[in-house]
């Protein structure tokens, strides 16, 4: 069974841990630090290469046009108005990955945001009301598993194409850190009602983040709600919370300085967690201090899918851009066969020996199939 999960992940799951350099240095870091001159070595990272089914501030100043002052019209319960501005998006740390560059200027219109993650309650009413079945709760179509591969990729045996996601599953020892086959299971029966698997629930969490959540779960539900996901500048707008470059959305100070900021991974990754902030999974919504805006868990707690393709070159062509909706086509160096879309926030998985997921403009990506037991999502509303 190990071998043929290990097949599996080589199949299915990107090598982008297992070609990484670990970056083991903890650095502090200045607003508005410089891009780097040259190339950087990509770090590792517990989302990099994310699995496909089969990462003291001053006050920003509102720009003449955007949009700061909610419309009129229906209520919006639970969301908050973020009022439209211009910013400099990307990269303001060392930790600072390529993809994160050029820092450039873009400009987005006011909208709505929930000021928590979608929660295992919201969910369970578009359920119910609507009938949805979630991609984790189906068996995989390996006609469409293949076009994610590189071409003659073997079929996997039958006994994996299973309705089945991925869990977290972390040694008792401590482990060198480029296989995260070695801290994810693909566990059968695992899904948003189950996030460890079947014989556990989520009954008494109804207020925790819905997870096993891959793109078009996320999408059928805003659709459902009249609302839509954040654009990746959207999202970074709303997380930087009315700061200017800031690392993250509290500000500046080390995410292990001062009192606990979010739901994150504390202690050794992945064998020991010293449990400093009280969760060792997700923790329910707005446990810890918002950021300028209002909003809850912008760092930490579960990754959040947004609206637009990844493509690691895209802020290249990104200057200057009026409410951007992300490059036309996903591209993905380490996965080019596979169509990507943006993740961001980071998840109680991230430390910063390991993954610094909870900065401001880390990106990520994934497959639009993937759902994880640290993968969830919030919504907006333009109107």
């Amino acid at each position: 069974m190990v071998r043929e999960r290990l097949i599996f992940f080589i199949l299915f799951f990107a090598a982008g841990c297992g070609n990484s350099t670990r970056h083991q240095t903890t650095v502090s870091v200045q607003a508005g630090s410089p891009q780097p001159t040259s190339a950087k070595q990509k770090t590792i990272s517990c989302e990099s290469g994310i699995p496909s089914r089969f990462a003291a501030a001053t006050t920003l100043t509102q720009q003449p046009g955007s949009t700061t002052t909610p419309p009129s019209g229906l209520p919006h319960p639970g969301m908050v108005w973020i009022p439209g501005g211009t910013y400099r998006m990307g990269g303001d740390s060392k930790e600072a990955q390529p993809d994160e560059y050029p820092k450039h200027t873009v400009t987005v219109a006011g909208f709505w945001m929930d000021r928590t993650e979608v929660t295992n309650a919201q969910f369970a009413a578009f359920v119910k009301a609507t009938g949805y079945i979630t991609t984790a709760e189906k068996k995989p179509d390996w006609q469409q598993l293949k076009k994610q591969l590189p071409p003659g990729t073997p079929k996997p045996d039958e006994s994996l194409l299973v309705a089945a996601s991925l869990v977290f599953s972390p040694p008792d020892h401590p482990i060198p850190l480029d296989d995260y086959s070695q801290w994810w299971a693909w566990k059968k029966g695992a899904s948003w009602q189950h996030p460890q698997g079947p014989g556990t629930t989520i009954e008494g969490k109804d207020n925790y983040p819905v997870v096993h959540i891959s793109w078009y779960d996320a999408t059928a539900y805003c659709k459902w709600a009249g609302k839509s996901l954040p654009t990746e500048a959207e999202w970074e707008f709303a997380a930087r919370g009315g700061l200017k470059d800031n690392v993250y959305p509290w500000g500046n100070e080390s995410v292990n300085s001062g009192k606990t900021k979010g739901n994150f991974w504390d202690g050794h990754f992945p064998d020991r967690n010293t449990g400093v902030d009280h969760y060792y999974h997700t923790a329910p919504v707005g446990s810890f201090a918002p950021n300028g805006y209002g909003l809850y868990d912008m760092a930490g707690n579960v990754w959040e899918w947004c609206a637009d393709y990844y493509n690691n070159d895209y802020y290249s062509k990104s200057e200057g851009l009026t409410d951007p909706k992300g490059p036309a086509k996903s591209y993905d160096p380490d996965e080019p066969y596979a169509t990507k879309r943006v993740i961001r926030g980071g998840s109680f998985l991230c430390n910063d020996s390991y993954c610094s997921g909870y900065r401001v403009s880390r990106r990520m990506k994934s497959t639009e199939d993937s759902g994880m037991e640290h993968l969830g999502f919030r919504c907006i509303a333009h109107r």
